[in-house]
């Protein structure tokens, strides 16, 4: 199971941002996105769009993600660009994974400095200013060699592939 924490969700300012976030990581292999604050909107928006293109996709809360890290029966990654280099650590994520459960956690602002010591690794996508959204992608599509991309959702709507143009098959009732 891979659980993305996504810290510090602002409501005015990062709905659009966290929305991409839970958009990113179901589309991407993640099961989950927990927040350490509820944002109905949120959690609506990225409800309805499961529910009409499939897949098992959750948003969950906490109310103390530091004791949420602390508990987290699994490994701990933190997404940020102070970290070592996603291609050093990959693999030895990879590996400690394959039986355990995954948290991965992206910051929305300034992430308190304990952190950093909360987790098993910090992992920078590149040790420049750059998008969470980015870098969960990224990390993402590492993690899994890009065969999240094939993975198929079952749901009411599915998108045929083309070249050119679009076309989208709607299998039940939206």
């Amino acid at each position: 199971m891979i659980t993305v924490l996504r810290l510090g969700h602002r409501f005015e300012r990062d709905k659009r941002i966290s929305t991409h976030i839970c958009l990113t990581a179901r589309a991407l292999g993640a099961d989950e996105v927990v927040f350490d604050v509820r944002d109905e909107r949120v959690e609506d928006s990225v409800k309805r769009i499961t529910n009409d293109w499939g897949g098992n996709f959750k948003v969950n809360f906490t109310e103390d993600y530091k004791k949420f890290i602390k508990n987290f029966n699994g490994v701990r990654v933190h997404l940020t660009m102070y970290g070592l280099n996603v291609n050093d650590v990959l693999k030895e994520i990879s590996d400690k994974s394959k039986e355990k459960n995954l948290l991965i956690i992206v910051g929305g602002q300034k992430v308190d400095s304990e952190v950093y010591f909360l987790t098993d690794y910090n992992v920078g996508i590149g040790n420049q200013p750059h998008s969470e959204v980015a870098a969960l992608a990224v990390f993402l599509d590492r993690f899994f060699d890009g065969k999240e991309t094939q993975k198929k959702f079952n749901g009411k709507l599915e998108i045929i592939p083309k070249a050119q143009g679009k076309e989208v098959i709607k299998k039940g009732e939206i």
